[in-house]
């Protein structure tokens, strides 16, 4: 199978576990080290929050579970944790999220000669993503956005 096939396979196999036990699939880190893989699963529960021995917990029970469907075809390191605060926005539900919270973009196209933007979200559309900046509020489009994470304050 190729990368992104696998890929596909995990985030299927994962996400479906995971929604069983009423947690959410936040991200899959899929990359070659060595001579093996490193996996790493971003892990939630709907509302935030999830602790350190429930990713313990994951991590025995995942592990498992892909050994025994034997998606990856080369050895692999497992790990499961926890988001935190930096998580990364991807979909309409991470951004509704973060309303009146500070947010860094990351776009493919710049808005005021910079690619670089953050501010506090306003509110969310279907396409759009709405912020304050300094006072001034900007559209962003979900589509311009190749990395978005809450900033810490």
């Amino acid at each position: 199978m190729d990368r992104e096939t696998v890929i596909n396979e995990l985030q299927s196999i994962i996400g479906e576990y995971l929604n069983a036990q009423g947690l959410i699939l936040v991200d899959l880190i899929y990359r070659y080290e060595g001579r093996g893989v490193f996996l790493r699963i971003l892990v939630d529960r709907p509302e935030g929050g999830i602790f350190l021995s429930e990713c313990a917990n994951l991590n025995q029970q995942l592990g498992r579970i892909l050994d025994e469907k034997d998606v990856i075809p080369q050895r692999y390191i497992l790990e499961v944790s926890s988001p935190g605060l930096d998580r990364p926005l991807k979909e309409k539900k991470d951004f509704l999220r973060c309303i009146n919270k500070k947010v860094k973009f990351y776009l493919s196209e710049p808005i005021n000669g910079k690619i670089e933007v953050d501010g506090r979200i306003e509110k969310v559309g279907d396409a759009l993503v709405y912020i304050n900046r300094e006072g001034v509020t900007f559209e962003i489009l979900l589509n311009k956005v190749n990395k978005a994470q809450q900033v810490v304050e």
